[in-house]
């Protein structure tokens, strides 16, 4: 008989936190336990995998829009391959801008009933958010609340008293109630709230489009690589009121941090992830509504990559153009 895998969803909407949330857990996970993760990207190049690969934990990439969609194909490629290797657990990041309901009803359906043992899912939201009216009418994030178990109230330290009023007004207002909310900051989660019990134990669905076994798709992974003969490439995303611009620059060129750091800072684009080889070393940046975080990883040889998500359409070449200039490299 198959073991079940013990498997949460963390979703929640752009920039809320969700990568450096997964980071935290697997830095306070049991040492002799393997954990797994799946991580979902709105852009094309996969900057997340790069971010978690300090965790010890199996990354697998599904980059390039809401895994959920074309059958599901994609996600049970990504879901197939980790629970290949025996997990102890799985967590899966959706995409900011992807619908969890699509995901919860994968994960209930036949093809995985045997395999996954679904937890409560766990939605991150900016408490600041529950007061815009740009995030409250948008539907994706709705819905990722919606289906959310456990909701976290993320970012705390850079909240408001009436931005946590908003969060507990919010929050006393749900029905059926949340089984559990929590404000915290950095993504700070106590790792007991991956094993809470989802509310609907029985729910589940067919899909007739998804295999009912754990066959290998793997010839079906997207691929984003850098080719041998070119220095760099860019991959463009659109769909869900949103575009994204991603670029894999060549590990052999490194960015300048200072005027990068400076760069990013000055970027109006609501999302900005990357991973880049700089001359101090190489560094993961997070930016949302133009605060930029950095953390040192350490990877070796791996390209560069870059990935800016906006509301609108933004001249990529001209930015391209800058980033190159920060590298040595020429358009």
């Amino acid at each position: 008989m198959s073991i079940q895998v013990p498997t949460t969803i963390i979703t929640g909407f752009l920039g809320v936190g969700k990568t450096t949330t997964i980071l935290n857990l697997l830095k306070n996970k049991p040492a002799n336990e393997h954990w797994a993760v799946l991580v979902n990207e709105f852009g094309e190049v996969g900057i997340d995998g790069a971010m978690l690969a300090d965790g010890g934990a199996m990354i697998k990439e599904v980059p390039g829009g809401c895994m959920c969609c074309t059958a599901g194909v994609p996600m049970s490629v990504g879901i197939n391959a980790l629970l290949r290797q025996k997990p102890d657990r799985l967590i899966i990041e959706p995409t900011g801008l992807g619908h969890p309901k699509q995901v919860i009803k994968t994960l209930t359906s036949e093809q995985y009933q045997n395999y996954v043992d679904l937890r409560a899912t766990i939605a991150l939201v900016d408490p600041r958010n529950l007061s815009d009216s740009k995030y409250l009418s948008n539907n994706n994030f709705n819905d990722q609340l919606a289906a959310a178990d456990v909701v976290i109230g993320n970012k705390v330290d850079q909240c408001t008293s009436e931005d946590v009023d908003a969060f507990n007004d919010w929050v006393s207002e749900q029905e059926p109630a949340v089984i559990y909310h929590q404000l915290v900051k950095q993504g700070n989660l106590p790792i007991e709230l991956l094993d809470i019990e989802r509310r609907e134990n029985t729910t589940s669905s067919k899909n007739g489009h998804l295999e009912h076994e754990l066959h290998d798709h793997s010839d079906m992974d997207p691929v984003f690589e850098l080719p041998p003969e070119k220095s760099y490439i860019r991959r463009e995303n659109k769909g869900q009121g949103y575009f994204s611009c991603g670029w894999i620059v060549g590990a052999e060129y490194l960015f300048d941090f200072d005027q990068l750091f400076s760069m990013l800072s000055d970027l109006t684009a609501e999302r900005v992830k990357a991973v880049v080889n700089t001359n101090k070393g190489c560094f993961a940046f997070n930016v949302s509504n133009q605060v930029v975080s950095v953390n040192e990883v350490s990877l070796q040889g791996y390209e560069s990559r870059i990935e800016v998500i906006d509301s609108q359409l933004l001249p990529w070449a001209d930015l391209e153009g800058i980033l190159l200039a920060l590298c040595g490299l020429k358009g």
